[in-house]
C-alpha cells in the first residue's frame, strides 16, 4: 500500500512565513530600549534598499527573451520602486537630524 504525501500550498506556505515574520519583527521591535529605538529604525530604512534592487530588476530586467515581463510586474516594480526611494531618503534624513541633536554647539 502506497503512502501519498501532499505538499502544502506555496500560498499557505508564504502566507505562514509573513504572519510569523509580522510576530517576530513586533516583538524584537518593541523589546528594544527607547534610547536604540531611533537608530534601530535608522538602520532598517537602509536595508530596505534591497527593495530598490528587487523593484529594478521588476521595472527593467528582460524576463523572458526579449519580452520585458507582464505589464503588471512592472508596475508593481515602479511602485515598489517609488516608495522604497522615499522610504530610503526619509530614514537618512531623519538619522542626519537625529545625528545633528548630538553634535556639540561651538561657542
Amino acid at each position: 500500500m502506497e503512502h501519498m504525501v501532499q505538499a502544502v500550498d506555496p500560498f499557505v506556505f508564504r502566507l505562514s512565513i509573513f504572519v510569523l515574520a509580522v510576530f517576530v519583527g513586533y516583538f524584537v521591535v518593541w523589546s528594544v530600549t527607547p534610547a536604540l529605538h531611533t537608530p534601530l529604525m535608522s538602520v532598517t530604512n537602509a536595508i530596505s534598499s534591497v527593495i530598490v534592487v528587487g523593484a529594478l530588476l521588476a521595472v527593467g530586467v528582460s524576463l523572458v527573451g526579449d519580452d520585458n515581463g507582464p505589464l503588471w510586474a512592472r508596475g508593481f516594480g515602479f511602485v515598489a520602486l517609488i516608495f522604497a526611494s522615499i522610504n530610503i531618503f526619509g530614514g537618512f534624513l531623519v538619522t542626519q537630524r537625529m545625528l545633528a541633536m548630538y553634535k556639540k554647539k561651538q561657542k
